[in-house]
C-alpha cells in the first residue's frame, strides 16, 4: 500500500528485508509485507495475522491477550511496531514545515523533546496522529501511523516541496521497515532491562525525550521515552539488519521478566490508557475538541491560527461542539458481551451516541469502551445503555485514563 512512494526513496529490491521470508496471505489486491523479525516472530510462536498489509504477530503461544496484557502492567513487554512510518525532516526550515501541517508548538519546544499531535485538513478535522521529536532545530524525527503511510508521506513530502519552491531549506528521509526497525518495550521494568544493555544513563530521559545511543552493542539506535500502553517504557528505532540482536539481548533479561507481546494486547492495553486508534476512534470526520483533544493544540498554534482548519477549530473551541469522546464503563451485574465498535448508545430511549472501541478490561475485569455521545451527556457518572443484538446493557460514563498511567515524567 505504499509502494508508489516509496519506490521514489528506494529499490523496490529493499522494501523487504533479503533474510525475511514473508508466508502470510496477502490481503485483496495488494502485497503483505514483512518486518525485520518476521522470522524471529514465527521461531517464537508468534501467531501470524494480516494487519494492515504487514504480517505481525497478534499473540505468542507462550500466553494468551490476556496474560499479555497483565504481563506488560507487571513487568515488561516488547512489541514489534516496525510497520509504522519513521520520517526525519531536516533542514533551518523543518520546523516551519511540519507546523505548516500540525498542530505542535514544534519551535517552542526543547532540543530533544517530542509531542504528540496531529495533522488536520481545512475542516479542522484529523487526518492522522503523530509524534514530532525535536532532535535539534534542524533536524526532526517523526513516527506516524502505518495504515496512513501513503496518506502522510504525500502531507510532509507536498509540504517539504512547497517549502522549497519557495527556496526555503528543508529535506525529508522516508525510512522503510527494511532499513530501520522499531520496537516498543513497555512496562514497569522495561527501562531497567534496557539499561542492562546500553552505557547511557536512562534516569534523566524523561517522557516524550529522545536521544541516539548503542543498545546492546548495535549503534545509531533511537531511544524515545515513550509508548502506547500507559505504562513507562521507551521506543527503540534499530537498523533492521540488527534488529534481531537487540531483540534478543533484551530477551536475555530474564529478572525483568520481559517476553514478547502482540497486536491483541497492544490494544487492550491502549484503551485502558485511555489511547485514541485511528480510523476508529479518531478519522477525517473528527476534530481534535469532538476528540477530547484540544490539548494536542498548542496555545501559540491558535492564536496564529496558520495550520489547516484552524478558524474551525478556534470556533469549536469558543462555541462548544455537538458531541464529545468519552470513555464508559458496563455494569458487570448482568454479565454483559464487550460492546465493540458501532454499537448505539441510548438515553432515554433515545439514541445519543455510538462505541469506536471497546474491549474486556484485564485489568478492571470488567468491560469498557470509548465512543461519542451527545455534548450534555459528557459528564462522568451519566447513567445510560448500550444496544448489543438487540439488547440492552447499563453502563456509565467514565473518566480516562481507566487504568492510571505510569510516564516517567521530569519532576516539576
Amino acid at each position: 500500500m505504499i509502494r508508489t512512494l516509496l519506490t521514489k526513496h528506494v529499490s523496490k529490491s529493499t522494501l523487504i528485508a533479503p533474510s525475511v521470508r514473508c508466508f502470510a496471505s496477502p490481503p485483496a489486491g495488494g502485497k503483505v509485507e514483512c518486518t525485520a523479525l518476521y522470522d524471529f516472530h514465527v521461531k517464537n510462536g508468534g501467531k501470524i495475522v494480516n494487519f494492515g498489509g504487514y504480517s505481525l504477530p497478534v499473540q505468542y503461544s507462550d500466553q494468551g491477550i490476556s496474560a499479555s496484557h497483565l504481563h506488560t502492567r507487571k513487568f515488561a513487554s516488547i512489541f514489534d511496531v516496525s510497520h509504522m512510518l519513521q520520517t526525519y525532516v531536516r533542514g533551518k526550515d523543518a520546523v516551519e514545515c511540519m507546523e505548516s501541517v500540525c498542530t505542535a508548538d514544534i519551535r517552542g519546544a526543547a532540543d530533544g523533546t517530542g509531542s504528540l499531535t496531529v495533522f488536520t485538513n481545512e475542516q479542522g478535522c484529523i487526518l492522522d496522529d503523530l509524534i514530532v521529536n525535536k532532535v535539534k532545530k534542524d533536524l526532526l524525527y517523526v513516527v506516524s501511523n502505518a495504515a496512513m503511510k501513503t496518506q502522510d508521506m504525500a502531507i510532509m513530502e507536498a509540504a517539504v516541496n512547497t517549502f522549497k519552491s519557495q527556496g526555503k531549506d528543508v529535506a525529508i528521509e522516508f525510512m522503510t521497515s527494511a532499513d530501520q526497525s522499531l520496537i516498543a518495550v513497555q512496562g514497569p521494568t522495561a527501562v531497567k532491562a534496557l539499561s542492562a544493555v546500553t552505557k547511557t544513563d536512562l534516569s534523566k530521559l524523561y517522557f516524550m525525550n529522545t536521544l541516539v545511543t548503542e543498545v546492546a552493542g548495535v549503534g545509531n539506535c533511537r531511544i524515545t521515552r515513550c509508548g502506547y500502553t500507559g505504562e513507562d517504557g521507551v521506543e527503540i528505532s534499530i537498523p533492521s539488519s540488527h534488529v534481531e540482536q537487540v531483540t534478543e539481548a533484551l530477551l536475555q533479561q530474564t529478572k525483568q521478566q520481559v517476553k514478547m507481546a502482540g497486536l491483541g494486547a497492544r490494544d487492550s492495553l491502549r484503551l485502558e490508557a485511555g489511547l485514541c486508534l485511528y480510523g476508529s476512534d479518531i478519522d477525517n470526520k473528527t476534530t481534535p475538541i469532538e476528540a477530547a483533544l484540544a490539548w494536542l493544540v498548542a496555545k501559540r498554534r491558535r492564536a496564529e491560527e496558520n495550520f489547516p482548519g484552524a478558524q474551525v477549530v478556534n470556533r469549536q473551541l469558543k462555541e462548544g461542539v455537538q458531541r464529545r469522546r468519552v470513555g464508559l464503563k458496563m455494569d458487570p451485574a448482568a454479565k454483559p458481551p464487550p460492546a465493540r465498535a458501532g454499537v448505539e448508545i441510548y438515553k432515554d430511549s433515545q439514541k445519543v451516541g455510538h462505541i469506536t472501541s471497546g474491549c474486556p478490561s484485564p485489568s478492571l475485569n470488567i468491560n469498557i469502551a470509548m465512543g461519542y455521545i451527545q455534548e450534555q451527556l459528557k459528564q462522568a457518572g451519566t447513567h445510560v445503555q448500550l444496544k448489543i443484538r438487540d439488547r440492552f446493557y447499563s453502563a456509565e460514563v467514565a473518566k480516562m485514563p481507566f487504568v492510571k498511567t505510569s510516564y516517567y515524567v521530569k519532576p516539576k
